[in-house]
């Protein structure tokens, strides 16, 4: 008699080290809900989670009972009541500055360049998180200090993803990130990457800026990096690229 073939899960792909396997596809299908919504049937969580049905269906046991997962009328799963719960929760406990520090020390500490973090005010962009580089030669913008929207890579990529048109903007769109030299100051460069929240809504524009000689092929990738890492924390996830 043949042998049953062996499908390798999405949770066996991306297991947490040390962790337990049952948890590990457990939070793999509440995934697939967090990635396009739902409702599901057995059948398409088990194809899009590769796992056999007859595990989904324990899987789903569980979550139903513990309230994250929603058996409907019609047989299809749902998120449940206590999605909604932990929700609020986590809103009420959430500081903004715990998740964007970490992420602007680490760009900092990999790149020894001043790092920050800009979100829109009106018709100016203000420096709400900065992380200053070692080097004595920087930029000396401080916290709380406010920009012009149209100078800058930080404020070129609010433009950008509020619809502002134009062959600068459509490429930042493109490409994800700002590369400028001298657009605010003449002797400064700066890469600015966006960061958007779970609803796909810009939050803010993650910026490294350094003096123009110091301006380097890595800092572009760099900070997308950090923006996509920032965004991951904030539940977000990027929008696909414009082409």
């Amino acid at each position: 008699m043949p042998r049953r073939a062996v499908m390798t899960s999405v949770a066996d792909e991306h297991a947490a080290p040390g962790g337990a396997a049952s948890v590990d596809r457990a939070v793999t299908l509440l995934g697939l809900f967090a990635q396009s919504g739902g409702p599901f049937t057995l059948s398409s969580l088990a194809e899009q989670a590769r796992l056999y049905k007859s595990t989904v269906l324990r899987l789903l046991a569980s979550l139903e009972h513990s309230g994250l997962v929603l058996k409907q009328a019609d047989g299809r799963y749902a998120l449940g009541p206590m999605v909604a719960q932990l929700y609020a929760s986590y809103a009420a406990s959430f500081s903004l500055e715990s998740v964007v520090m970490p992420v602007l020390r680490d760009l900092v500490a990999h790149t020894s360049e001043s790092a920050a973090f800009h979100v829109r005010q009106g018709e100016h962009r203000l420096c709400l998180y900065r992380v200053d580089s070692p080097q004595p030669v920087r930029d000396h913008v401080r916290v709380g200090d406010l920009m012009p929207l149209t100078q800058g890579a930080g404020g070129r990529v609010l433009l950008a993803y509020a619809g502002v048109q134009g062959e600068l903007y459509d490429r930042i769109r493109r490409e994800q990130v700002a590369v400028l030299c001298g657009d605010r100051v003449p002797e400064l460069a700066g890469v600015s990457s966006p960061v958007f929240d779970a609803a796909g809504t810009l939050v803010g524009a993650l910026t490294l800026t350094m003096p123009k000689e110091r301006l380097a092929d890595a800092h572009a990738p760099n900070v997308v990096r950090a923006a996509h890492t920032l965004t991951a924390r904030l539940g977000g996830r990027f929008p696909p690229a414009v082409t």
